[in-house]
């Protein structure tokens, strides 16, 4: 029983006391008991009295301190038009999300976008009064001031509307915890209810409220932990949601599985309480674990991390240009990917890599007897053995080079540490030697994959893991691409009349630079045949010297740099006669690209990344139209794929063909590996999907140690190979087998292969000057 609770017979005892008749009452107390007759009612109307003062005298001290503190209010035209920070989201070609731009991350939604079961979780817990209140809970301020002076425990008493005030106002409300603070947040609420129903005033709320990993609102909270709109979230999900308001941090599911499941039972009682849902549906739910379905916004966690960044970095661009934030202004962008690719992708770049580092991990490992075979499953099996445990003892002068680029040795350097000391010193630090040994030893990778028909990348693998490496090995690393460079060569002279049956000899030969002297004697890989071979034959088999012979006595380096220019190379070329051998670094999507041209029929378009971009009401802002350029003709374009499609059926690239299962599709290929295997490539075409990938180390001082792995054909083709295999068994990626148009299908003759001339090597001079196009 309460200390204020009196029987009957206690009360009638005082009221009755003959010591208390007739004495005359004082004060307010005898200003009631001589109107009212009755002491009882007399005494109540005493009370009530001194409670009315109070609560009026408390009313206008807050409304003083409410006129003081109006100046410092949000003014009329914020709460009128309130401005929020919302995420741009892109999506993939197939409509799954692929990444959001945001300082914060918030979709907004309407109140009808939101599940009813969050809207009851957060009635039932906040604010269960909240239709019945103008914005400040009377009733709750009482109870709250009662309970923590009789209780000794501070309860808040703050509304659904007050807090919205907060989260949108912070910078004229604040948050610390003063009398000032309060009477701020309490007189926005009221304006607040005045301008806005109460739906408006959940659907602001439920959009404002921050959580954690840079989620704000509901909808981004609902993606972020469970995988699906606001508007699908069931009624355990929306109780862990609105558990995490009173501390996201405390109560992040991720981290802290446990105690956000205690949280989300306490929301799930007071829905019970307030007939949100049964006690039968409480007694289910509680015992139920959270199942999350964790998807961060973080870029590094995307479905194509690396392809993120560089549509990132396209719409920032394209933002400067047109006056658009896209990290504030919430737009809708729809991308060129396609995600069922891109796993597929992903899949077989990871499962080829992991067989690759194993290989140089062991080649490496041991001053001989490396090599095992020529299947990576071989290297996988081995044990007991450290990695690059012999390069790493015996390359010493490298190592101390990897050593001195770390930010570890520059900041010795910077304590005044000489550097042979800090060299020193950082070699006895072994947990900073093994650190470095992963990073440099890494073997890195990547894969992109364009629709030839209109240049939209479908794939895009930048690299092996974008968290441990950023360096973005598609459109911004550059290497020397080997012999996948060697297509511009013979398309410069299929295109100025030499066909591909024409011949030339597979013997050595020395070229002289007529104005420096400089010599340049080409070797192949495997030797001289000594015989002749035909254009089809010398790039099909990647014959290093007939190639030499093409650039330096058919056509020249100008011309094939020209050529390469109008096909989709952007990079600087050397203009040396090396350059046919792939000796001029350019990027993968650059070489991708220029596949891309030979593979239909001779037109060049800029890879395309972004279709279309909305703002948050649905108003196209951007669309890209696909603007291709004439870079050959279709019967030059159509040779050279013909002659590359010999490198699948005998040539370099036939393993794609034999060990892969895809003899059933139209392909064309090129290999390529460079001086010391120091980059491995391969290209493919298919009618419908031009696919390139490179495999190698970030330092180029680093190569494979047999030149058997070394090669392209055995390391980046087994990624293309993988990758192509999987898109022909998957059922709803649907590989074309469609072919390579001819020009007969153009309406054009076939390709002219002049007769061979009297001296291998030598043009024709019955030749025109419009039939010779070099420098056209």
């Amino acid at each position: 029983m309460s200390r204020w609770s009196y029987s009957e017979e206690e009360l009638s005892e005082y009221f009755n006391d003959p010591s208390r008749r007739g004495r005359p009452q004082k004060g307010l107390r005898g200003y009631w008991h001589g109107r009212i007759s009755d002491p009882r009612k007399a005494d109540a109307a005493l009370v009530t009295s001194v409670l009315g003062g109070l609560l009026l005298l408390g009313t206008l001290v807050v409304l003083i301190l409410m006129i003081s503190v109006a100046d410092d209010l949000p003014p009329t035209r914020q709460l009128e038009n309130p401005e929020f920070q919302l995420a741009t989201i892109a999506y993939t070609a197939d409509g799954q999300e692929l990444q959001r731009y945001a300082f914060q991350n918030r979709s907004w939604v309407t109140y009808e976008e939101i599940s009813p079961n969050v809207i009851n979780a957060l009635l039932a817990t906040e604010d269960h009064r909240f239709y019945d209140h103008w914005g400040i809970d009377m009733r709750g301020i009482l109870a709250a001031a009662f309970e923590t002076l009789t209780g000794g425990n501070l309860r808040g008493a703050s509304t659904i509307t007050q807090q919205l005030a907060r989260n949108m106002y912070n910078e004229h409300i604040g948050r610390e915890v003063t009398v000032t603070r309060k009477l701020k947040e309490m007189v926005t609420a009221v304006r607040l209810e005045r301008r806005y129903t109460k739906r408006e005033i959940i659907e602001m709320y439920l959009n404002t409220v921050e959580f954690v990993y840079n989620a704000f609102g509901i909808e981004a909270a609902a993606q972020t932990f469970f995988g699906k709109s606001a508007d699908e979230l069931e009624v355990s999900e929306a109780a862990t949601l609105v558990g995490m308001l009173q501390n996201p941090s405390l109560y992040n599911p991720v981290r802290f599985s446990d105690r956000t499941q205690t949280r989300r039972n306490v929301i799930l009682r007071q829905m019970a309480r307030h007939g949100h849902i049964t006690d039968a549906q409480l007694e289910e739910l509680r015992v139920q674990p959270i199942e999350l379905d964790f998807r961060s916004s973080e870029v590094t966690q995307g479905i194509a991390p690396y392809f993120a960044e560089y549509v990132r970095n396209w719409l920032r661009d394209w933002g400067r240009e047109n006056g658009h934030n896209i990290y504030t202004d919430g737009l809708i962008v729809h991308t060129t990917l396609d995600s069922r690719l891109q796993e597929l992708a992903r899949v077989a770049v990871e499962t080829q890599m992991e067989g690759l580092q194993a290989v140089v991990n062991f080649e490496w490992s041991r001053p001989n007897g490396y090599y095992l075979g020529q299947t990576t499953d071989i290297y996988e099996r081995q044990d007991g053995y450290v990695p690059f445990d012999h390069f790493w003892r015996t390359r010493t002068d490298l190592v101390n080079s990897f050593i001195r680029n770390t930010d570890r040795f520059r900041a010795l350097r910077d304590d005044g540490t000489a550097t042979e000391s800090a060299v020193a010193q950082l070699r006895e630090d072994q947990a900073f030697m093994d650190s470095l040994k992963t990073v440099v030893t890494r073997l890195e990778a990547g894969l992109v994959s364009l629709d030839p028909r209109n240049g939209h990348v479908k794939v895009w693998i930048g690299g092996r893991d974008l968290a441990t490496d950023w360096y973005d090995h598609v459109a911004i690393a550059r290497r020397q691409p080997g012999s996948t460079f060697k297509p511009f060569v013979y398309t410069a002279a299929v295109d100025n009349g030499y066909g591909a049956h024409y011949m030339l000899p597979d013997s050595q030969f020395v070229w002289r630079n007529p104005e420096t002297g400089q010599v340049w004697q080409p070797r192949n890989f495997g030797g001289f045949g000594g015989g002749m071979m035909t254009l089809e034959e010398a790039l099909a088999t990647s014959n290093n010297v007939v190639t030499a012979r093409v650039i330096t006595q058919l056509v020249d380096p100008n011309a094939v740099a020209f050529y390469a220019r109008r096909m989709g190379i952007k990079s600087d070329l050397e203009r040396v006669p090396a350059l046919g051998l792939g000796t001029s670094d350019v990027t993968l999507l650059e070489m991708t690209s220029g596949y891309a041209t030979l593979a239909n029929g001779g037109l060049y378009y800029e890879p395309v990344v972004v279709t279309r971009i909305e703002d948050r009401f649905g108003n196209v802002l951007y669309e890209a139209y696909p603007s291709p350029q004439e870079a050959l003709s279709e019967q030059t374009a159509y040779t050279v794929v013909d002659m590359l499609r010999g490198a699948v059926q005998y040539g370099t690239s036939i393993r794609v063909r034999t060990s892969y299962g895809l003899g059933q599709y139209d392909l064309a290929a090129k290999t390529g590996t460079t001086q010391e295997s120091a980059d491995g490539w391969f290209m493919l075409m298919h009618p419908e999907l031009v696919t390139g990938a490179w495999v190698g180390f970030n330092d180029r001082r680093i190569q494979f140690r047999t030149s058997w792995w070394g090669q392209g054909a055995h390391n980046a083709l087994f990624l293309v190979g993988d990758f192509m295999r999987r898109a022909s068994n998957a059922p709803d990626v649907n590989l074309s087998l469609a072919r390579f148009p001819s020009p007969s299908e153009y309406g054009l003759p076939e390709p002219y292969s002049p007769a061979e001339p009297s001296q291998p090597g030598t043009p024709r001079e019955d030749r025109s000057d419009a039939d010779r196009r070099v420098g056209w």
